[in-house]
């Protein structure tokens, strides 16, 4: 878990998980950040040795490069502290203690980060929400407005059909008990 939950900081520069896990993933995490700076520093041979140590660590090799060209050099002339722990609130199902788990240095804005996914969205024209993600399976499903009729209205022949309720309905006045008392 603390290898995956590495990764993927490392990866995206902030994740949300529990307090308690957010705890236990930053020395783990600054322990791979100093171990990639001074493989950075030293150079030669023990760059090589720094990038297969931490290599154990941290499996995807975009990961692993990113940290060593982009991450290590940043946090060059930073003693420690590579990671912060923001706690977040209380996670809805459960009610455990959340907390954003991101490194010092990129200020992740979540606001930012949500009108970006806006735009993109907008751009590619689709809709916001649960209504915009039902018309989209629909469109899946339906084979993309290849039926519609004069209307514009996309409308199956089986949809027009009038089902009968078989079900009876209920009648006043009695009860399961006694019959007849």
């Amino acid at each position: 878990m603390l290898r995956n939950q590495a990764t993927a900081l490392l990866q995206y520069e902030h994740i949300q998980t529990t307090v308690p896990r957010a705890k236990e993933l930053r020395p783990y995490v600054e322990q791979l950040i100093t171990v990639a700076k001074r493989g950075v520093a030293a150079g030669g041979a023990k760059a090589l040795h720094a990038r297969r140590t931490v290599g154990r660590d941290v499996a995807d090799k975009d990961v692993l490069k990113k940290l060593f060209d982009t991450l290590a050099p940043r946090f060059a002339e930073r003693p420690g502290g590579y990671v912060r722990i923001l706690k977040a609130g209380f996670r809805r199902g459960d009610a455990a203690e959340v907390a954003l788990v991101e490194l010092v240095g990129s200020e992740f804005d979540p606001k930012k980060a949500e009108a970006d996914q806006a735009a993109k969205s907008a751009a590619k024209g689709e809709g916001k929400g649960l209504g915009g993600r039902l018309r989209r399976a629909a469109e899946r499903v339906r084979g993309r407005k290849a039926d519609e009729d004069e209307g514009g209205s996309a409308v199956h022949e089986r949809t027009r059909a009038v089902t009968k309720s078989t079900a009876k309905p209920r009648q006043t006045g009695r009860s399961g008990g006694n019959k007849g008392s």
